[in-house]
């Protein structure tokens, strides 16, 4: 790791500025084809942090990614470390043993630009986008519980020995301004009149005063808060919503991980849940008189469901066969212990079930009240009818968060969704 200095060979890549690093790249230059003068260089970047560059060959095609020194949604008045690059690429490495073809392939890492150069995922589009325009995906549930299941299975303690384990909660450590990010974004601002934050007024106005003043509701945020920065379980995404997942017919692709560290497994698991659970309460604002978008919001919470209940059975069978730190056979050689074990693993799952919900609803509320939005609500143009459905989130996440003893199960959880979406 490094930060960048005059010494280094850092700017901001442009139009003109790629074709010459890609040319200097013969790996890359002969997956293109052809000469830089034949390859057509599209900016597409539409996220918080990054410029992002497709670039399409004769021959074939690349993605290169940069990481600004400053949060791109805010401008050179939010410095942000270019070190997320980094972090981005390790996270990568880290578990693309364990995933495969669950990320996209890396082709080349330039240490002093901050830039990616890897595959371009075509005909895929971000999982949000198409779960607003009413796509389904048939295989996403299992894609994405199976790729949580293997990607923090392998990276934990259960996995892992210490030694190794410490050596990457050490690495990750250093990734301190995303966490940062993260800490604020998600934990505090959103319950603090905070310059960062927006929401849909007037119409939420009385309801976010309420959530704001809501004492009970903060100490739940700030418990999960904790969680967050003391329980090193796994190596995560950190970031893990459906604007980082891009699919297409029969595949899926999890991308964008600068924001990786070492935490609670419910974490990443909360974030994806939590934003299908966010589509699945926007979907009435997407209604036309031709579609009420009741099938579609069935489905998305179906998905939901599946996604818990895939990466729960993966899960424990990951851990049957290659937990060799977690219940080792060395200490339980007797048969009458494996019974024992088997509960001790259930009730393990069971607490990964309740911090997936906890982090869930901490992310629901920060997309509606704090500083990035989801299109999910924001393309709702009814500014009385995006409200009603965000309003109707609110209180769900409030109700996870306040009172989790309703929601023992899976079904409690999408039951309660389907009557109050």
């Amino acid at each position: 790791m490094h930060e960048p200095s005059a010494a280094n060979r850092y700017r901001t890549l442009d139009l003109a500025a790629v074709p010459a690093l890609l040319a200097g790249l013969g790996a890359v230059r002969e997956r293109l084809g052809g000469r830089p003068a034949d390859w057509r260089i599209r900016e597409v970047g539409d996220g918080n942090l990054n410029l992002v560059f497709l670039v399409d060959g004769p021959s074939g095609s690349v993605c290169v990614k940069q990481a600004l020194p400053y949060v791109r949604a805010a401008g050179p008045s939010w410095p942000m470390s270019l070190e997320r690059a980094f972090f981005e690429n390790a996270y990568y490495q880290a578990v693309g043993p364990y995933v495969g073809r669950r990320i996209p392939a890396i082709y080349h890492y330039d240490p002093d630009l901050y830039c990616t150069i890897m595959e371009r995922l075509s005909p895929h589009i971000i999982l949000r986008q198409g779960l607003i325009a009413g796509n389904v995906y048939p295989d996403l549930a299992e894609h994405m519980g199976e790729y949580v299941a293997r990607a923090c299975f392998f990276t934990s303690d259960l996995s892992q020995g210490c030694e190794r384990k410490m050596s990457g909660v050490a690495l990750f450590a250093g990734n301190q301004a995303l966490t940062r990010i993260s800490i604020d974004l998600i934990f505090s601002d959103p319950y603090l009149a905070s310059e960062r934050n927006r929401h849909t007024s007037p119409h939420l106005d009385a309801l976010v005063h309420e959530l704001r003043r809501d004492a009970d509701l903060k100490i739940a945020v700030a418990r999960f808060g904790r969680k967050f920065l003391t329980q090193a379980e796994a190596l995560l995404h950190g970031d893990l919503h459906s604007g980082s997942v891009m699919v297409a017919d029969g595949d899926t692709r999890v991308i964008d991980p600068e924001f990786a560290l070492y935490g609670p497994i419910g974490f990443d698991l909360g974030a994806f849940f939590g934003n299908l659970l966010l589509n699945a309460y926007a979907q009435p604002g997407h209604a036309t008189a031709a579609d009420d978008r009741r099938s579609q919001q069935a489905w998305v919470l179906g998905q939901a469901r599946r996604f818990w209940l895939t990466f729960r059975a993966r899960f424990l069978d990951l851990w049957r066969e290659h937990g060799a730190e977690g219940y080792p056979g060395t200490l339980f050689a007797e048969a009458a212990d494996q019974a024992r074990i088997e509960a001790a693993r259930e009730d393990y799952l069971r607490g990964v079930f309740a911090d997936m919900l906890g982090f869930a609803a901490c992310k629901m509320i920060r997309r509606i009240l704090g500083f990035a939005h989801v299109l999910d609500f924001d393309a709702i143009e009814d500014a009385a009818r995006r409200a009603d459905c965000e309003a109707h989130a609110l209180e769900f996440a409030r109700r996870l968060l306040k009172d989790p003893g309703e929601f023992a199960s899976i079904d409690a959880v999408i039951d309660a969704v389907s009557r109050t979406a």
